[in-house]
């Protein structure tokens, strides 16, 4: 199991040279990639072009690039471009974000996301192998057929002969598309324990595809750790992330994250939590967490835990783990990346 380190959304607790400390810092530790965010801040692209600059063997990934905030095409260029400013190390990692991004911020309608995907994730592929971009699919059509439009292809090739391309998914047919089309699986709030029935889906997936799911397909959940001898307070740390999104990151009737830790068992604790936190009450919606789905979806506590737990997700078929490291200064976070790497 390889080791990712998380950047997550830019600017939020760190300083640039405190950024740039940990990314070396995993770097020198041997970890095998790092990943920017985005949703209403930052953007991804920008800070993987700089990390570009300043590191030499860590792979660069988007976790993940907005579907609705580029077109395709402007995908492929991005990628294109920062795999030569990496010199071949990009990962393309590319999700739809969700309803309330998509219409309230890039004003892109969040309808029809798995023909969507598919036709974004097949341009995109067209793109990057300098074929010419002629697309007649569900969501996209190009060129325009009413219009001076002309089929295009991409100025540069990138470095590496296939960029591996990730989706971010967490529904049971987002998934099986994922298993069909994609080089690898980016979830959030990820399960060992119910990697079976996730495996299942990408498989039926891959199918389709009339492909197997085998070591060259990756999965990649991206988990927030904390390593601490308390193991309340690393609970704790990571209570108000997981509440953000099982409460509030949607509305009542389309939350994906409250669906998805339902599927796992905690029907109670999704309503609870979701009722406290869309009434504002969000101390409380934190709270009520229970501290075995704190441990089901999140790595933390005593180094000990912290080590059974890699082990667990090594033997649920993790390939990379991405990791955010949870704590309340940069040293602190190196001091983790430094551990993490060598339990591994």
């Amino acid at each position: 199991m390889r080791l990712g380190l998380n950047l997550g959304y830019w600017g939020l607790g760190l300083t640039v040279d405190e950024q740039l400390g940990l990314v070396k810092a995993a770097e020198d530790a041997g970890f095998d990639s790092v990943w920017a965010a985005e949703a209403y801040g930052s953007d991804a692209a920008t800070v993987l072009a700089w990390l570009a600059g300043q590191t030499e063997r860590i792979r660069l990934g988007s976790a993940i690039f907005q579907m609705p905030a580029r077109s395709p095409a402007m995908t492929a260029m991005t990628a294109a471009t920062l795999d030569h400013l990496s010199n071949g190390r990009v990962l393309l990692g590319i999700g739809s974000s969700g309803p309330q991004v998509a219409e309230g911020w890039h004003g892109q309608r969040f309808a029809n996301q798995l023909g969507r995907t598919r036709d974004y994730v097949q341009i995109v592929r067209k793109a990057l192998a300098r074929e010419r971009l002629e697309y007649d699919g569900e969501q996209y059509t190009l060129p325009l057929p009413d219009g001076p439009g002309k089929a295009l292809k991409l100025m540069i090739g990138p470095v590496q002969e296939r960029i591996p391309i990730y989706i971010a998914a967490i529904g049971p047919k987002n998934m099986q598309l994922t298993g069909e089309i994609a080089d690898g699986w980016i979830p959030i709030f990820f399960s060992p324990e119910h990697v079976g029935e996730s495996r299942e889906l990408l498989e039926e997936g891959a199918g389709r595809a009339g492909r197997e799911l085998n070591g060259s397909f990756d999965i990649a959940p991206s988990v927030s750790v904390c390593i601490d001898d308390d193991v309340d307070r690393a609970r704790d740390s990571v209570r108000h992330l997981i509440a953000l999104y099982v409460g509030g990151m949607g509305s009542r009737d389309k939350n994906f994250y409250n669906a998805l830790v339902r599927r796992y068992g905690f029907e109670d604790a999704a309503n609870t939590v979701q009722d406290l936190y869309l009434d504002g009450k969000k101390e409380e919606a934190a709270a009520a967490l229970p501290p075995e789905l704190i441990d089901t979806v999140a790595i933390v506590g005593p180094r000990d835990k912290v080590r059974d737990r890699l082990r667990v997700y090594e033997d649920a078929g993790v390939g990379t783990l991405i990791v955010s490291t949870i704590a309340p200064d940069a040293e602190s976070r190196r001091k983790m990346v430094q551990d993490l790497a060598e339990m591994l």
